[in-house]
């Protein structure tokens, strides 16, 4: 078979079935079901507001997205490291399958034990799986939990002198959607990370370049920051997820941007240098 007749056959394939795309209105979500819709592909954005409800937590509402669907990008809200979370995944995914989804895309993290556990139910529904690893993303300084530290010019944050390898969500969001339209993808799984090492000193330095003002980083107790989560009313087990950065156990890169989509991840300070054109970081 040549590449060209194995493309075509791909896209038909894909043509052919719906993409349920849980969390379709968050960070990754929203991506995916943008690539997918732009490729002319059929698109059921899963989410609470959605046309067609979809709520983890309400499994009355599965059957109804899962109508006519072929393949599914699975998001878990808030992340998989949290309790019951793989007990959802799991049961979710067996569902799918039972009324007819057979490629499904998990979105992991890197060195979540928890995560490992979803990952293993996933695979044990039967389907065509593709798992894509990623690190912390880069939009979480612009679209999420980061976003309000930086408009105050200070990195509050419980990491102290830790690295992390940020991931950019649009490369995320490439891997995910070529392992939903793509056979080669199949069985495989995705570590993802950006070109380099930032610790979050560099992290200021680079938002500070961007934005052109003054952002600095002020490491903090993980219980003082737990104590702000709460007064923020943000879940105060979010805090938990800083041991995936403090203890550096993904304090190295990872190559699956490459191996996935054959070009280098985006780099922070691109990213930071886009976002900054948005206005978002403007008080």
């Amino acid at each position: 078979m040549t590449q060209n007749t194995h493309n075509t056959q791909n896209t038909e394939a894909a043509a052919a079935r719906l993409t349920l795309v849980t969390g379709g209105t968050g960070k990754t979500g929203r991506r995916v079901a943008a690539r997918l819709t732009e490729r002319g592909l059929p698109v059921r954005v899963g989410s609470r507001g959605g046309e067609i409800p979809f709520v983890w937590e309400d499994p009355a509402t599965w059957d109804a997205a899962l109508e006519g669907v072929g393949a599914v990008y699975l998001c878990y809200y808030p992340d998989l490291a949290f309790p019951g979370a793989a007990e959802a995944v799991g049961a979710f995914a067996e569902r799918a399958v039972a009324r007819g989804a057979r490629r499904l895309v998990l979105l992991s993290g890197r060195g979540e034990e928890g995560a490992r556990i979803s990952e293993d139910k996933v695979r044990d529904s039967g389907a065509d799986v593709t798992v894509v690893r990623a690190s912390w993303f880069n939009q979480n300084f612009d679209e999420g939990f980061f976003l309000e530290t930086v408009l105050a010019g200070e990195l509050a944050l419980p990491t102290g002198d830790a690295v992390e390898p940020f991931v950019d969500v649009d490369d995320v969001a490439d891997v995910a959607v070529a392992a939903l339209t793509d056979d080669r993808h199949i069985g495989r799984t995705y570590e993802l990370s950006g070109p380099r090492l930032l610790g979050f000193t560099e992290i200021a330095a680079e938002l500070s370049k961007a934005t052109g003002r003054e952002i600095t980083y002020t490491p903090v107790s993980l219980e003082d920051y737990r104590d702000f989560l709460v007064s923020v009313g943000a879940p105060a087990d979010f805090a938990d997820l800083f041991e995936l950065i403090n203890d550096g156990r993904n304090a190295h890169l990872v190559h699956g941007v490459e191996e996935a989509l054959g070009r280098k991840p985006r780099d922070f300070a691109e990213f930071a240098a886009d976002a900054a054109r948005t206005g978002v970081w403007q008080p």
